[in-house]
C-alpha cells in the first residue's frame, strides 16, 4: 500500500494539470513578452513552484532564477530542471542585492500574502532602473457560475474568497505597482472559461472548501454539487473567472 499523498504532492499534481492547458501556456507566454526578456538578463520568478516558468524563461535567453518559500517545491524544481537556478526565499525578503534584476515575475503569489504591498516594494528594491515587474493571478472573489442556486452560489464564492489571505489582490495590482513607485503600469484581463466536465473538479473543490470550513451545511453543499454534476453530465456546467496581468517599469531613482 503506497504512502498517502501530502498537501504538497496534491498541489504539485494540481499545478501540473493546470500548467499544461493551452490557456495557462498562453498566459505564461504573455508574461514573458511583458518582461521584455533580453539575452542573459537576470530575472526572477517569485513563487516559482515546480520551476516550469524558470525553465521557459531560460529557454528564451534569460538568466532565470526561481525563488520559493517551500523547500519541497524547490526540491521538485531541482529534480525536474537540474540546470535551473533555484533559491529559498520570502517574497518580502528576496535573496538579491538592490537593483540586481532586470525582470521580476510573480504568478499566483500575491493573493497568498497578508501584505502584498511588501512584496511589491521588494520588487522595486531588487529591480534595476528600467527593470520590468509583471504580476499575474486571479481575483478570488470573482467566480461566475451558472447554477440553479444563485444565492447559495454567491455565498459559496464569497466564503471561499474569505479563506484566502488577500483574495482581491489581483484587482489591486496596478495600484500596488503605482504605490511602490513604478511607472507605465498597465493591466490586461484574460478570462478563463471552463465548461462541461472540465468545470466540475474546480467547482467541487470550491464547494468542498466551504463545506469543510463550515460556511455551508452538508445539505447545501450536496444540493449545489448535485446540480453541477447534472450540468457537467449534460455538458452544461459553466465557470468563468478573470486572470489579471499587470506590468510596470521601475524608473530611475529621483
Amino acid at each position: 500500500m503506497g504512502a498517502m499523498p501530502t498537501p504538497i504532492d496534491e498541489l504539485v499534481a494540481l499545478l501540473d494539470a493546470h500548467d499544461v492547458k493551452p490557456d495557462a501556456t498562453r498566459l505564461r507566454a504573455r508574461t514573458y513578452e511583458l518582461l521584455a526578456i533580453t539575452p542573459d538578463a537576470v530575472m526572477a520568478d517569485v513563487g516559482c513552484g515546480t520551476g516550469r516558468a524558470v525553465a521557459e524563461m531560460a529557454a528564451l535567453g534569460a538568466h532565470a532564477i526561481g525563488v520559493d518559500l517551500n523547500e519541497r517545491m524547490l526540491a521538485t524544481a531541482h529534480d525536474r530542471f537540474a540546470e535551473g537556478d533555484f533559491r529559498l526565499g520570502d517574497a518580502a525578503a528576496l535573496p538579491f542585492r538592490d537593483g540586481e534584476l532586470r525582470g521580476y515575475r510573480a504568478d499566483k503569489v500575491l493573493h497568498a500574502l497578508p501584505e502584498p504591498e511588501r512584496a511589491v516594494a521588494e520588487a522595486w528594491r531588487v529591480l534595476a532602473p528600467g527593470g520590468r515587474a509583471v504580476l499575474c493571478g486571479q481575483d478570488w472573489d470573482t467566480f461566475v457560475v451558472d447554477s440553479a442556486h444563485p444565492e447559495l452560489t454567491r455565498a459559496i464564492v464569497h466564503a471561499r474568497a474569505d479563506r484566502v489571505a488577500t483574495p482581491r489582490a489581483a484587482r489591486r495590482y496596478r495600484n500596488l505597482l503605482l504605490g511602490a513607485g513604478f511607472r507605465d503600469a498597465a493591466v490586461e484581463v484574460h478570462t478563463t472559461v471552463l465548461t462541461g466536465a472540465d468545470a466540475l473538479p474546480v467547482l467541487a473543490k470550491l464547494v468542498e472548501a466551504c463545506r469543510a470550513g463550515g460556511d455551508v451545511t452538508d445539505a447545501e453543499a450536496g444540493a449545489w454539487l448535485a446540480d453541477q454534476r447534472e450540468r457537467a453530465a449534460d455538458d452544461r456546467a459553466f465557470l468563468a473567472f478573470p486572470i489579471f496581468i499587470a506590468s510596470a517599469t521601475r524608473p530611475p531613482s529621483p
